[in-house]
C-alpha cells in the first residue's frame, strides 16, 4: 500500500457504521427513501433512549416540551448577525429577533446574578475559546486541571487552550482527597505565574477552593476563570458554590447540562473592563449568525431554572448522594464516599474489578441503563479509552419526577448486572417496566412539579 492510498483511507469514524450506512443507501437510488432512514433512526432513538431507558448521562438533560419545540421553530430559519440593535445588525427585519435575544440576556443575568451575559456561543467549549482569545496571547502560561483529575479537554492541549498556542500546567491535586492541593498550587503558581488559571471540571463532585486560588493568582494580575459546563444549573439554582461571588472573574457554561435547556454555551462576567475584549471575540472572531431558535429556547430555560432551579437543583443533588450511597452498599466503589459521595449532579464509580468503564457502560447500556466510561485518578493517558471509572448523573431521572427513594431501585438494577452478573436482558425487562409509567418532564412551566413536591 502507497502512502498517498493509506492516507486517503484513513477513518476517524468507525468504518462498520458508515459501511452499514452507505449498505443502505446502496440499498436504493432513492434520495426519498435515505431521507426516510434519517427519520426512522431519530424515531427508534426517541422509542429507546426517550422512553425505555434510564439516562444516566451527567452531560445530558432533557428540555422541557416548550423549550423542545422552540427548537424547531421558524425563526431559526432567520440570520442575525451581529450584536441586539438596529444600528448592530447587518440585516434589515430584525426587530423581533433583538426582542428575543435581549429577553434571553436579561434572563441569563437575573438567572446567574450577573451583570453581564452573552448568548451567542453555539456550544460551551466556545466560551473558553472565547476566554482565550480575548485574553491570552501564544505563550501565555494558564493553570488548568488534567482529565485524570476531572479536567476537560476545552482547557487542555487537545483543545481551545492548545489551539491558541499556550503554555498548559496542571494544577496540583490531591488523588485521595479529590480536592485541589492548595499548597502545591500556592507554590507552583507562584513560580509560573499564570495569566488565567481555568477550572472546568467534567468530572465534578465538590466545590472548587475559587477564592483561595483567586487569591494567590490576584498576587501578579492573574485571572481565576470557571468553566461551570457542568455546574450552570447548580450554580443559577443556588444550590453549589457562586463562582463570580467567589473571586472568578468570568463564567463560562453549557445550557445543556445542569441547567436543562438546548446544546449552547453561555458567558457571564461582572467587570465592564472585560465586556469590550469577551464580546469582540464572540463577534466578528467566534460567531457570526448563532441560532436565533436555540436563543429563543434559551432563554425560556433560563426562565424555567429562575423559577424552579432551587427545587429542581436540591433534588439533583439529593438524589446524587442517595445514588452514591446505594451503589457503595450494593458492592460497587464509589469516589468521594468519605465526603458523602457528591455535591452536584454527578456520582463516580471505580468499576475497574467489573472489567473498566468501558466493558461496563456496555453492559449496562444492554440493559437500557446510560452511562459513560471516565478517567480517575490512578488512570493514565494510555487508559484513555478503557479508564477505570464510570460516571453517572441524576439530572434526567430527576427531571422525570424521581427522588431519593429511586436512587435504591436503580441501583438494584445496577448491581444485578455487575455484582450479581444476571443478564442484562433480564435486568433490561425490569429497567422498561420501571420506565414507561414515567414518561413527563417536571420543574417546567408545561407541568409543574412532581405531585410528591406539591404536598
Amino acid at each position: 500500500m502507497t502512502e498517498e492510498t493509506m492516507v486517503s483511507s484513513f477513518e476517524v469514524h468507525d468504518k462498520d457504521v458508515l459501511a452499514k450506512a452507505r449498505a443502505i443507501m446502496n440499498s436504493t437510488e432513492s434520495p426519498k427513501a435515505w431521507a426516510d432512514a434519517v427519520v426512522e433512526a431519530v424515531k427508534r432513538n426517541e422509542e429507546w433512549r426517550g422512553k425505555r431507558c434510564l439516562n444516566l448521562l451527567a452531560p445530558e438533560a432533557p428540555t422541557s416540551p416548550t423549550v423542545r419545540a422552540l427548537l424547531s421553530s421558524e425563526i431559526g430559519t432567520r440570520a442575525a448577525e451581529g450584536h441586539i440593535g438596529r444600528v448592530n445588525r447587518w440585516f434589515a427585519g430584525t426587530q423581533y429577533i433583538d426582542e428575543v435575544e435581549a429577553l434571553c440576556v436579561e434572563l441569563l443575568k437575573t438567572a446567574f446574578r450577573c451583570r453581564y451575559a452573552d448568548h451567542r456561543l453555539m456550544g460551551s467549549m466556545l466560551g473558553n475559546l472565547t476566554v482565550y482569545h480575548a485574553l491570552a496571547q501564544p505563550g501565555d502560561t494558564v493553570m488548568t486541571a488534567s482529565q485524570p483529575f476531572g479536567g476537560h479537554s476545552s482547557n487542555r492541549q487537545d483543545g481551545p487552550a492548545g489551539t491558541r498556542g499556550l503554555k498548559i500546567v496542571d494544577v496540583p491535586y490531591d488523588p485521595e482527597k479529590l480536592e485541589v492541593d492548595l499548597d502545591a498550587f500556592a507554590k507552583l503558581a507562584r513560580k509560573v505565574q499564570p495569566k488565567l488559571v481555568v477550572m472546568g471540571m467534567s468530572m465534578t463532585l465538590f466545590p472548587l477552593p475559587v477564592r483561595e486560588m483567586s487569591d494567590v493568582i490576584a498576587e501578579w494580575g492573574g485571572m481565576f476563570v470557571y468553566d461551570g459546563a457542568h455546574q450552570a444549573g447548580l450554580i443559577a439554582g443556588g444550590q453549589f458554590q457562586d463562582p463570580l461571588k467567589e473571586g472568578a472573574g468570568i463564567l463560562t457554561g453549557s445550557a445543556g447540562k445542569t441547567f436543562s435547556g438546548p446544546q449552547s454555551g453561555m458567558i457571564m462576567w461582572n467587570d465592564p473592563k472585560l465586556t469590550e475584549p469577551l464580546t469582540e471575540a464572540i463577534f466578528p472572531v467566534l460567531v457570526a449568525t448563532h441560532q436565533v431558535n436555540r436563543v429563543a429556547a434559551l432563554a425560556v430555560a433560563a426562565a424555567e431554572m429562575i423559577e424552579y432551579g432551587p427545587l429542581y437543583m436540591a433534588q439533583i443533588v439529593k438524589n446524587s448522594k442517595a445514588l452514591g450511597k446505594a451503589l457503595d452498599e450494593r458492592g460497587i466503589p464509589m469516589l468521594g464516599a468519605e465526603k458523602g459521595y457528591s455535591q452536584t449532579h454527578q456520582v463516580i464509580a471505580n468499576v475497574k474489578q467489573f472489567g473498566g468503564g468501558l466493558d461496563v457502560a456496555h453492559r449496562l447500556a444492554e440493559a437500557n441503563i446510560i452511562t459513560n466510561k471516565n478517567l480517575i485518578p490512578g488512570d493514565g493517558p494510555e487508559d484513555w479509552d478503557r479508564p477505570s471509572g464510570l460516571r453517572m448523573g441524576t439530572i434526567e431521572i430527576t427531571r422525570l419526577g424521581m427522588r431519593d427513594e429511586d436512587m435504591s431501585i436503580i441501583a438494584d438494577f445496577m448491581a444485578r448486572v455487575l455484582v450479581d452478573g444476571e443478564s442484562t436482558e433480564t435486568v433490561g425487562k425490569d429497567v422498561i417496566d420501571y420506565r414507561l409509567p414515567k414518561q413527563d418532564f417536571y420543574y417546567c412551566f408545561d407541568n409543574g412539579l412532581p405531585a410528591w413536591a406539591d404536598q
